[in-house]
């Protein structure tokens, strides 16, 4: 109950103080949440973006997830099996991408600027990783990448919604799956008037695990062989004991 008064509070807050604020800064935008607590049992997040404009005019939002680099395989027959024959690195690969706005896109912004702004999933910034030019088949490569955050629904396949609450006042959602990747997140807000972006602002959000969960994640990446020899010791004991149940039965 008290995830969901918050931003109704700061809304009415930002409508009372919207023509003030309004001369102040043409655009302020805010997350009802600034963290995602993974736990266990988690089953994934919703978080609402709102905030307020100084007149008629256009939203645009960007949630950006932390970048990194990613391998595309493509299997092949090799003697009649299945191998991965070729493969492609991409750097700047975004971990998670969502877009939501008040109109469409196309009406929004050229081509030119939606690929300034890398606003669509055609302008992530996506580039292979090896240099002296690119294969004949990235773009296949980059679009099977593409596919595949789809599928894994870290990469929202249409534009959400913008709505706005009166003349300044907007709101958005921006669904997170149980498998969204830990790291900082970027959303940016992009207030777009008369075809132009006239202001944007751009807030965090940390992903982040916590719980016993997260010290054995931590454990584990700080300390891998340690880690190694305990999981084997710990399958070891618990086999055992699984011997001695069984044997007194």
């Amino acid at each position: 109950m008290g995830s969901i008064l918050r931003p109704l509070a700061i809304l009415l807050l930002l409508l009372l103080a919207a023509p003030s604020a309004a001369r102040a800064e043409p655009l302020v935008a805010d997350l009802s949440n600034h963290l995602i607590a993974i736990t266990t049992g988690f089953t994934g997040a919703d978080v609402l973006l709102f905030g307020a404009t100084d007149g008629p005019a256009d939203i645009i939002a960007v949630v950006r997830g932390p970048t990194g680099r990613a391998i595309v395989r493509r299997k092949g027959r090799l003697f009649g099996i299945w191998v991965n024959k070729d493969a492609t690195d991409f750097e700047e690969v975004p971990n998670f991408y969502a877009v939501a706005s008040s109109r469409p896109l196309d009406q929004l912004l050229t081509p030119e600027m939606a690929q300034r702004y890398r606003v669509g999933l055609d302008n992530l910034g996506i580039r292979p990783a090896e240099e002296g030019g690119a294969p004949p088949d990235d773009a296949a490569m980059q679009a099977a990448l593409i596919d595949i955050k789809r599928t894994e629904q870290l990469y929202r396949p249409a534009p959400g919604k913008v709505v706005f609450l009166g003349g300044q006042l907007f709101r958005a959602d921006f669904h997170f799956p149980a498998n969204v990747p830990t790291g900082t997140y970027l959303i940016e807000v992009m207030l777009v008037r008369n075809g132009k972006v006239e202001s944007a602002q751009t807030t965090p959000l940390v992903v982040s695990k916590i719980g016993v969960g997260a010290d054995i994640f931590e454990f584990a990446q700080r300390h891998s062989a340690a880690y190694g020899v305990v999981a084997i010791l710990s399958a070891l004991m618990a086999g055992w004991f699984a011997h001695l149940a069984f044997r007194r039965t």
